[in-house]
Formats: structure tokens, C-alpha cells, sequence
């Protein structure tokens, strides 16, 4: 067991890619979770891998980008769990592949894309900072991208609502900086996951496995961040030594 034994970690967007990743590897450091995804079957696999290290694991089937299903999920966080000690906001959608450009992007798609990735980490954000801000204690990861940062032409939709990400995260921080609670946000890098296929499908450059960009989720979870606030991480570039 690691440093985060018995800690809670509700992780949105976790049954494949980077948010599995991040809920085994929190599993095995002894965390318990509260975890959810569209995508129920492949949710309720990574539970039962997860739970393989003796931790309590929460899943719920959920969208994140409904306010309803934000309520249903986090209650019953809250109520199985008492608290909420860490959340990584990282669910999100890519919208239509190949990506258009933004003169051909669809509006319907355009504002989907933005429903689930700039809106969904505000909603749960909103719904689980009551609880933290209560016990003056928590940690908020949001999940970001270089395409947030920088704007390149063909990530559309995606790297605008990252954009929004990063002005959520950077808004937040600022109004919570005389608190316990803090707020970061984490650029993974380009990952290899059935997202990345999608975007550049033809890619022919070497890529990161989610795993490898798990240590920054979990420094930024731990006691030792209790003063990082309002910072954006490079996942890939990330050593904590250099912190110490």
C-alpha cells in the first residue's frame, strides 16, 4: 500500500484510458473509489480489477454532462464513502473523427463537445467543493491538453473546450486560495488510447502509455501538494524528485 491508503478518489471518465489507469494505480496505492463512466460494462470491469487489492470500489454508470446524473453519482458518493478527498475531472469526448475544420465543424457537435468537457468538470466540481470546503481539505485534478494551451488548427472543438478547462481550473484556484482546497490541472501529453486513434489515425510516432503519466495524478493527490494551487503539469515531463 502506498501513501494513499484509505483516501477517496472519485475519478469521472474511468473505464478505459487514462482514467483506468489512474483508478488502478490509485487502487493499488489503497485508495477506495468513487468512479464512473458512460460506458457501464467496461466500468464494471476495471471495478472488479480495481477491488482485486482489497479496496471498496464505487461505480456508476453516469454522464457527467447532465446535471442529473452529476447529483445521483456524487450523492451516492458522499453517502457510501462520507467524503470526497480527491477528484480528477477527466471524462471527456474528442466529438467527429476525422476532426473538421472549424468553418465545416457541425454546431450540434460543436456544442457536445463543449457540454462534456468544459461543462462536466464545473458541474461535479460545484457539487463535490461543499463537502471539501466543509472539512477545509481537498484536491481537484483537471485533465487539460497541449491542444488547450495552443491553439492548432484540426483539434477543433476538443482544444477549444480545453481551453475552457484551463480558465475553469485557473478561475477556481484564485477563489480558493485562502482555503484548504486546491485546483490543478494536468496536460497528459499525447497518450496511446482509443482517443489519440481517433484524432490522428495515422499516427507514426512513438506514444505514452497512460501508466506512464499517473505519477503527477498521484503527487498532486498526495500530502505533499497541500501548497500546489492553480499550477498546470506536464504529465510526460513530470519528476517529483526535482520537487523535493
Amino acid at each position: 500500500m502506498g501513501k494513499h491508503k484509505d483516501r477517496i478518489v472519485m475519478i469521472t471518465g474511468a473505464s478505459k484510458g487514462l482514467g483506468k489507469a489512474l483508478a488502478l494505480e490509485f487502487a493499488r496505492q489503497g485508495a477506495h473509489l468513487a468512479i464512473c463512466a458512460r460506458h457501464e460494462q467496461e466500468l464494471v470491469k476495471v471495478k472488479a480489477e480495481a477491488e482485486q487489492n482489497g479496496v471498496k470500489v464505487l461505480a456508476v454508470s453516469a454522464d457527467v454532462s447532465v446535471p442529473r446524473d452529476v447529483e445521483r453519482f456524487t450523492a451516492v458518493a458522499e453517502d457510501h464513502f462520507g467524503r470526497i478527498d480527491v477528484l480528477i475531472n477527466n471524462a471527456s469526448t474528442l466529438g467527429p473523427s476525422p476532426i473538421p475544420n472549424l468553418l465545416d465543424y457541425p454546431e450540434d457537435d460543436y456544442a457536445e463537445v463543449l457540454r462534456v468537457n468544459a461543462v462536466s468538470p464545473f458541474l461535479v466540481t460545484k457539487r463535490v467543493l461543499p463537502g471539501m470546503l466543509q472539512r477545509n481539505y481537498g484536491s481537484i485534478i483537471n485533465v487539460t491538453s497541449e491542444a488547450g494551451h495552443t491553439g492548432y488548427a484540426g483539434w477543433g472543438a476538443y482544444g477549444i473546450s480545453k481551453f475552457a478547462v484551463e480558465g475553469l481550473t485557473e478561475t477556481w484556484a484564485e477563489e480558493l486560495s485562502r482555503t484548504g482546497v486546491r485546483i490543478n490541472m494536468v496536460d497528459p501529453g499525447e497518450m496511446n488510447t482509443e482517443m489519440h486513434d481517433l484524432a490522428v489515425p495515422d499516427c507514426d510516432y512513438e506514444l505514452a502509455d497512460p501508466k506512464e503519466v499517473v505519477p503527477v495524478f498521484l503527487y498532486l493527490a498526495s500530502e505533499d501538494a497541500l501548497l500546489i494551487n492553480g499550477i498546470r503539469f506536464q504529465a510526460q515531463e513530470f519528476r517529483e524528485e526535482e520537487l523535493i
